[in-house]
């Protein structure tokens, strides 16, 4: 099970950036919004140690500005993410050290707004386009890599 399923997704893409996605493309974004999470989370473990914690809380994690826009963003389109699939999803990688409740609560906003930042990096690549490609995907993926 992914962090979403595809017609929330979709709609998130489509009311977020104005990009249609189909069917196949699902698993691939789904995949890049889970390691992302996967991946802030990591960071946000390291500030935790760093600070001599055995728990991550939720302003340990990077969040950028432009990122957190994009988490109020996904508020006011009022979707909502299950996040018991979120921790299944997230129980699938390494474990990292334990949650703060806040942190956990905040886990679907999270996801939400991840997935408003790629498909926003989807649109600023090719503006003149609904529809996303597999090469899309694969490039907008090389950016969020390089700036998250």
């Amino acid at each position: 099970m992914a962090v979403m399923g595809f017609h929330k997704l979709e709609e998130l893409f489509r009311r977020g950036a104005g990009l249609d996605i189909a069917k196949g493309h699902a698993k691939d974004i789904t995949d890049i919004v889970e390691q992302k999470l996967y991946d802030m989370l990591l960071m946000g473990q390291k500030s935790a140690k760093y600070n001599g914690r055995d728990v991550i809380w939720k302003y340990d994690l990077p969040i950028t500005k432009g990122l957190e826009e994009s988490i109020n963003e996904f508020k006011k389109l009022e979707q909502e993410l299950e996040l018991q699939d979120i921790l299944d999803r997230l129980a699938t990688y390494p474990p990292l050290l334990e949650l703060e409740i806040e942190l956990e609560k905040f886990l679907p906003e999270l996801v939400g707004g991840l997935t408003l930042v790629l498909a926003k990096i989807m649109k600023k690549i090719d503006e003149e386009n609904r529809a996303v490609s597999h090469e899309l995907i694969k490039r907008a993926k090389g950016i969020m890599d390089l700036t998250l």
